[in-house]
């Protein structure tokens, strides 16, 4: 039944994208810079004001950024890995899922409501991270993890980031006494991005089918990787992170779902505002997406 009513409310969605993306692939463009700008902070606001803040949603937030850490570490220091990350979506793409438009509604369909928060605050680790170290990696072409690291870059990343803006929106809306009223007007408008969102992926979708060329066998080639350690390494590695730790069944379901997200549409966006790596980024989140519809269902019965 969960299921069920999962499918009924992404594939619409993606579907709607997609149609469009096969008559009109570069109007995603349009939407993307008041989606960072303004949609993603709002949205943040939106859903953490309906779930409220505790420390059980900071508990998922460092798992979030202790997976994604271990997962970045052994990338870097293993080479039989290493030299499957040449280009850096890929890195990007391999660690950072799309757990807020793509695993908030799967948290919503799958589970009870109780595990929302331990979804938001996976998602608001993942979100502060890929927006502070995002920008860095492909604005900068002699960035390397290994190499000297900007601590005053990384804060002003921070600070600007579109989860920094909502987390900071949200412990302000929440000392004012109009906080109920205006969490009942956030909420519609969260909901909203997220479709947007999802429509956005299905434009991607639509138009990776539309320009169908040679060279997209060779970027199928290329993401293969990021899509294994994506799709089934990370939730892999978070499950087992989860039981050596002792969390709670439903924490743990939470996490290893949002874990288990496609390639974060952030990642399309980073590339898109920098202008680099801009195909190599659609297709990693097209074919991410797609495979997804199939990994996450057996993820979510392999959890019972």
């Amino acid at each position: 039944m969960q299921l069920l009513r999962l499918f009924s409310e992404l594939l619409p969605l993606l579907a709607v994208g997609y149609v469009i993306g096969r008559f009109k692939p570069g109007i995603s463009s349009q939407i993307v810079p008041p989606l960072i700008n303004f949609g993603v902070p709002v949205s943040l606001m939106g859903l953490l004001l309906k779930n409220g803040l505790d420390w059980l949603l900071f508990q998922a937030l460092a798992m979030s950024l202790l997976a994604i850490g271990l997962l970045i570490a052994a990338i870097r220091t293993f080479p039989d890995l290493r030299r499957h990350f040449g280009g850096r979506c890929l890195l990007l793409g391999s660690v950072f899922g799309n757990s807020g438009y793509f695993g908030i509604p799967v948290s919503l369909a799958l589970l009870p409501s109780q595990s929302l928060s331990f979804s938001i605050g996976y998602d608001l680790g993942a979100t502060l991270l890929v927006w502070s170290l995002g920008p860095t990696l492909l604005s900068n072409s002699s960035f390397e993890f290994s190499g000297k690291f900007s601590w005053e870059k990384l804060l002003s990343a921070l600070m600007s980031s579109p989860a920094s803006k909502g987390l900071v929106g949200t412990v302000f809306i929440q000392l004012t006494p109009w906080s109920n009223q205006i969490t009942s007007v956030l909420w519609i408008p969260s909901r909203i991005v997220i479709v947007l969102a999802l429509i956005i992926v299905g434009i991607r979708l639509g138009s990776l089918v539309h320009s169908q060329k040679p060279a997209n066998r060779n970027l199928r080639h290329l993401i293969q990787p990021s899509l294994l350690i994506k799709l089934i390494g990370l939730p892999a590695l978070m499950l087992f992170l989860s039981k050596v730790l002792h969390l709670s069944s439903l924490m743990c379901n939470a996490l290893v779902l949002q874990a288990a997200t496609p390639t974060a549409i952030s990642i399309l966006l980073l590339a898109e505002a920098s202008g680099k790596e801009e195909e190599l980024a659609a297709s990693l989140v097209a074919w991410s997406t797609l495979i997804s519809l199939f990994t996450v269902p057996i993820w979510f019965l392999a959890l019972q």
